[in-house]
C-alpha cells in the first residue's frame, strides 16, 4: 500500500471524516436530487445548521430578514456554497485534535487553508467573472493533506516543518524524504474520496508545480496565484516564506496589477470575518 494511503489510512483510526461532505458531494453531481434532499442531509448535523443559520444571517450577506430555515438558508446560499460551507466546518474540525510544537501552528495552517479559500474565490470572481465556488473548494483544501502528516505521523512531520524555508528544499521533497509521500498526493487522493470534480484534485496535487503552461483562469493557476498573493500577505504555511510565481503567471499578475493589488488590499478583512464566525 502506498505511504500517502497508510497515511490516511492511519489518521482515520482516530478520527473520523464526515460522511456528510461526500453525501452532498453525491447530491450536486446528482440532476435528479431536490432542496429536500439536501435538507434532508444537513439536518443530521445540528452544529453544521447552526453554522449555516449563523453564515447566511451575517453582516456578510446583509440580509433585511432573518432566516430561520434550512430550506430557505439553502436557497439563498446554493447548493455547492453550501457543499462548501460542510467542507470548511469538516477541515475546521480536523484542527481540534492535539497541538503541534517545534514552530509547528495549527492556528497558522487554518488560517493559511482559509485564507487560500478565500483569495481565490476572490481572484475567480473578481479577475475572472467566473463563479468561485470551485476556486474556493479548491483553496481550502489544497494543504489538506498537511493535516493528515501532522496528525498521522507528527515526529516526522515537525521534522520537515522544521526545515521549510526559501534557502531549503521545496517542502514537496522534504516531506518525500522524511515521510514517502507529500501532502499534495495525500490531499488528491482525500478530495477524490470526498467526490470533489477532478479537475479540483488535480488542482490540489500540482499546487507545487513549476509547470510554465498553467492556464491563470484554471483552478490549478488560480491556486497558485492565491498561494503567492497570501505569502506576499504574510498569510504563507510558515512565517517567512515567500512563494515565486512561475513566469507566465508572474506575467499575468503583472498585467493586471492594479485589479490584483485593490484585492490583495480587501483580503486581510475578508480573512477575519470568516476567522470570526469559525472561531467564536
Amino acid at each position: 500500500m502506498p505511504t500517502a494511503a497508510r497515511l490516511i489510512k492511519k489518521y482515520k483510526r482516530g478520527n473520523t471524516l464526515p460522511h456528510i461532505v461526500a453525501r452532498l458531494a453525491q447530491l450536486i453531481n446528482d440532476d435528479n436530487s431536490t432542496l429536500r434532499d439536501f435538507e434532508e442531509i444537513i439536518s443530521l448535523d445540528p452544529a453544521l445548521v447552526g453554522r449555516l443559520l449563523t453564515l447566511v444571517n451575517s453582516s456578510y450577506y446583509g440580509l433585511v430578514h432573518k432566516v430561520d430555515s434550512v430550506s430557505r438558508a439553502i436557497a439563498l446560499l446554493g447548493m455547492k456554497n453550501l457543499h462548501n460551507i460542510a467542507v470548511t466546518d469538516a477541515l475546521k474540525g480536523m484542527f481540534t485534535v492535539g497541538r503541534g510544537d517545534g514552530g509547528f501552528s495549527s492556528d497558522r495552517l487554518w488560517i493559511h487553508c482559509a485564507a487560500t479559500g478565500i483569495c481565490s474565490k476572490m481572484i475567480a470572481e473578481r479577475i475572472f467573472s467566473i463563479n468561485g465556488d470551485d476556486a474556493y473548494l479548491a483553496g481550502i483544501l489544497h494543504d489538506i493533506g498537511l493535516i493528515v502528516e501532522w496528525q498521522g505521523a507528527e515526529k516526522k512531520f515537525l521534522q520537515v516543518y522544521e526545515k521549510i524555508g526559501n534557502n531549503e528544499p521545496a517542502i514537496i521533497e522534504l516531506e518525500r524524504e522524511f515521510l514517502g509521500t507529500d501532502h499534495c498526493e495525500i490531499g488528491y487522493l482525500l478530495a477524490k474520496e470526498w467526490q470533489i470534480p477532478d479537475s479540483l484534485c488535480e488542482a490540489i496535487r500540482d499546487h507545487h508545480s513549476v509547470m510554465e503552461n498553467i492556464q491563470p483562469e484554471s483552478p490549478l493557476g488560480i491556486l497558485q496565484i492565491s498561494e503567492y498573493i497570501l505569502s506576499q500577505l504574510g498569510f504563507s504555511v510558515k512565517e517567512g516564506i515567500h512563494i515565486i510565481p512561475t513566469s507566465s503567471l508572474a506575467e499575468h499578475i503583472q498585467q493586471n496589477i492594479e485589479e490584483y493589488t485593490v484585492l490583495a488590499e480587501d483580503i486581510p478583512e475578508e480573512i477575519e470575518r470568516v476567522r470570526e464566525l469559525y472561531e467564536h
